[in-house]
């Protein structure tokens, strides 16, 4: 099972590089699930219900998010509704929408993916550990799903790498999200799970973590108040992983990030 999974994408920038490079990539490395972490889409501040139809029209299966989830109230509603749209499994009950989802390819090869976010300089929820735990304990991998994704939303790769250890062998990948800068610490763990920091951005990279860079000097030198940060809108880079999942055991059997775009060293895998 071929997996292409896409770290967050960054307003306008974004939003059309994926649709430029996604439906090559997608016949190149015969991809069979597109994931994409889709909670800054919207100018840099979370996603609307027309901009996720977008992403579905283009071939993506799951969008996941983080804390930027609510940002756009209209979301609200719409994620009660459409069960491939995550929000942080680690977030209380009460809140609407689900943190896991499981969808079926072309195949019928069953892929459950998890969405939590950190707590380490975040937002202080539910233990991210505990709530892997209690999801994939229902589900044997390679015999009631095929694989199984981990996206962790979340700022420090320490507890990102940590968690990637606790879980090596237990899932298919885990991937981080947030900090939308990749890194290079692309490996399959000793146990057979893949793993990797942060997936990147996918939008323009001329700026501060897709960000209007003037806005964020002057936030850093000035070190006063000066408004919402738009997204910049220069051309988007794209950024993610290609993931291929032996379906008997449900581990990686292949793990190559993917970087395509004007600014950063492009990285474009092969089947």
């Amino acid at each position: 099972m071929n997996i292409l999974f896409l770290g967050d994408i960054m307003g306008r920038s974004g939003r059309e590089v994926v649709s430029k490079e996604l439906p090559d990539l997608k016949r190149s490395l015969e991809i069979d699930v597109v994931i994409i972490n889709g909670e800054n889409a919207a100018g840099g501040f979370g996603i609307t219900p027309k901009i996720c139809e977008e992403f579905y029209d283009l071939g993506v299966d799951v969008i996941t998010s983080g804390n930027h989830i609510w940002d756009k109230r209209e979301i609200i509603t719409y994620i009660n509704k459409n069960k491939n749209l995550l929000r942080p499994e680690n977030f209380p009950a009460s809140v609407p929408g689900q943190g896991n989802t499981i969808i079926k390819d072309s195949l019928g090869r069953k892929l459950l993916v998890i969405n939590v976010m950190g707590r380490l300089f975040m937002d202080p929820l539910d233990d991210p550990i505990e709530s892997i735990e209690k999801i994939i304990s229902k589900y044997r991998l390679g015999i009631e799903v095929n694989g199984i994704i981990v996206d962790i939303h979340g700022e420090a790769t320490s507890e990102k790498m940590s968690i990637g250890h606790i879980f090596d062998g237990r899932v298919s990948l885990i991937i981080g999200t947030h900090t939308h800068v990749p890194t290079s610490d692309t490996q399959i763990l000793p146990g057979g799970t893949g793993y990797q920091s942060d997936a990147g951005m996918c939008g323009d990279y001329d700026s501060v973590i897709g960000g209007e860079k003037n806005g964020w000097q002057e936030k850093f030198k000035r070190k006063m108040p000066v408004g919402r940060i738009e997204a910049s809108e220069g051309e988007g880079t794209l950024c993610g992983l290609f993931l291929e999942v032996d379906i008997k055991t449900g581990l990686a059997k292949n793990l190559k990030p993917v970087i395509i775009g004007p600014r950063l060293i492009n990285r474009v895998p092969t089947k």
